[in-house]
């Protein structure tokens, strides 16, 4: 299935892209002020949009209410100047048909890398790219079954006791009990605490762990 993206352009700009639009290979929608109110966002893959216009007043306002999507910036060869908004990546034109069709692929995917490897919980982001649970400009390395640990915590709508800790995360391994994931917790409690100074990120009641 092809990628669908957001085109941003001036009339000759979009004209141009609409005559070799089936050489692409993604699919293309060219922004209208009229119907942008209209379009489902989850549809979208991609944002292009053409230096000339970006700093539009209805450009702006619409890219505002986008998010979670990669942003290609569109210029020829002049400097970029005053861009009022955070893009992802520069597609300097002249440029062939391939590499267009590439800049914008590799752009898509690799947002989409990036957004399933991290999850935000609480302020918090676990990058499992890195192995890291960050919080602005904080970050400790945290291990793949931490991850699994917090996730788990985190999907739950009430606290978890110990078993169930040991049935979903260690998978009832034949080294590991209940003391040994109460020994995991708090270790993980104390890296969290002395880097962030967080008490509370993982909660210890009578009926188990939560967050």
């Amino acid at each position: 299935m092809k990628n669908n993206i957001l085109v941003f352009g001036t009339k000759n700009f979009n004209n141009s892209l609409n005559e070799i639009k089936e050489y692409l290979n993604f699919s293309l929608i060219f922004f209208n002020i009229n119907t942008f109110t209209n379009l489902s966002i989850n549809l979208i893959n991609a944002v292009l949009i053409e230096n000339e216009i970006s700093n539009n007043t209805d450009v702006l306002r619409s890219i505002n209410t986008i998010k979670n999507k990669p942003i290609l910036l569109l210029k020829k060869h002049e400097a970029l100047e005053n861009i009022k908004f955070i893009y992802d990546g520069v597609i300097t034109f002249p440029l062939s048909l391939k590499e267009i069709s590439n800049k914008v692929t590799n752009l898509v995917t690799t947002k989409k890398f990036k957004q399933n490897s991290c999850v935000s919980i609480n302020g918090y982001v676990i990058d499992k790219n890195e192995r890291k649970l960050k919080k602005e400009k904080l970050s400790i390395t945290i291990t793949e079954r931490e991850i699994e640990l917090i996730e788990l915590l985190f999907n739950e709508k009430k606290p978890i006791s110990k078993n169930i800790i040991l049935k979903k995360v260690w998978k009832y391994a034949d080294d590991v009990n209940t003391h040994t994931i109460e020994t995991h917790i708090y270790r993980l409690r104390k890296k969290i605490l002395n880097k962030f100074k967080d008490e509370n990120f993982i909660i210890n009641s009578k009926t188990g762990y939560s967050i």
